[in-house]
């Protein structure tokens, strides 16, 4: 299948399944439709003489990867989609050379995604019992996770139209947030980040990295697209902390245009639910190697031989 096919089969199965709903917008539904009205702004500056093969492989926090395109965290509703489907998207990404990124419930049996080789990250939500974050928090960390992850903008839970889904949760101070990373031995990351001010924090708390990203539009409405807050953000972070941007990327010029604005990778969200739909483990396997060859070809026409080579005057804002 093509790219614009897995995804159309996807949408149709999931839709099928009554799933549809998981992948709504809060309240208005302005952000998802936001999201690619920024995205389509920039266009390439192209480059082609003295122009260079691309090789999308890179490194980030110590994590070898064959390609800047990974998962954005999820957990619901991948075991709704397929059989096993938290074991076949692990295993489609490991084939891929990619990043497996699980968000809340934290999966029972991380153990046994990690042992599939896939690199693997999880995050916790800050729940108002904090006890319970820092349950999870251990729970990530003893299942063997490259990264850990934890949410800093679900403090007011989540939300999918009118419809409360998580509201357990509450806003985490900066002390809150150093204490955690003194708990967490291993690359420690902060997600949700939409601001120069959080991404200047996220270094203050000792994070090493930070997503940059409006939560798949589960959280506040009217958020702005992280394309519109990278530079201000990038600002603070460059060489102190990864980042990692998501929000309604789905192809390879959306992926290159993110790593213009400094990203070391960008996540996938929706897309992941669809290949997984439409193709199990194969479909989650060939949407990774699709984005990444279409990533590759624009990489190279820009002049840039890595994901970290590609300059931001390679993007024209209309």
């Amino acid at each position: 299948m093509t790219l614009s096919e897995l995804y159309e089969k996807g949408r149709r199965i999931i839709g099928e399944k009554d799933l549809a709903f998981f992948l709504e917008a809060v309240e208005t539904g302005f952000i998802t439709e936001h999201d690619r009205r920024i995205i389509d702004r920039y266009t390439f500056r192209q480059r082609c003489i003295d122009g260079v093969e691309a090789d999308p492989a890179t490194e980030i926090l110590g994590l070898e990867l064959k390609t800047p395109v990974i998962m954005s965290a999820i957990t619901m509703p991948i075991p709704a989609i397929v059989d096993d489907g938290l074991m076949a998207v692990a295993e489609g990404l490991k084939e891929a050379g990619s990043l497996m990124w699980t968000g809340t419930p934290v999966p029972m049996d991380l153990k046994g995604l990690k042992a599939t080789g896939v690199a693997l990250a999880a995050t916790a939500k800050p729940f108002k019992d904090r006890a319970r974050m820092f349950e999870a928090l251990e729970k990530i960390q003893s299942g063997g996770a490259d990264w850990v992850g934890l949410e800093i903008d679900v403090g007011q839970g989540t939300k999918i139209k009118d419809r409360p889904i998580v509201a357990d949760c509450a806003p985490l101070t900066l002390k809150e947030i150093r204490e955690v990373r003194r708990n967490v031995s291993g690359p420690f990351w902060l997600k949700g980040v939409l601001s120069r001010i959080d991404a200047e924090k996220a270094g203050e708390a000792g994070a090493d990295g930070i997503v940059v990203s409006n939560h798949g539009a589960h959280t506040l409405d009217y958020l702005p697209h992280p394309f519109q807050v990278m530079d201000e953000i990038m600002e603070a972070a460059r060489g102190r902390l990864a980042v990692v941007v998501d929000g309604g990327i789905r192809r390879g010029s959306d992926v290159v245009k993110a790593l213009a604005f400094g990203a070391s990778a960008a996540g996938l969200g929706r897309p992941i639910l669809w290949a997984l739909a439409a193709g199990g483990r194969e479909g989650v396997r060939d949407l990774v190697r699709e984005i990444t060859e279409e990533a590759r070809r624009i990489m190279s026409l820009v002049g840039a031989s890595a994901p970290t080579r590609v300059p931001r005057e390679a993007l024209i804002q209309d």
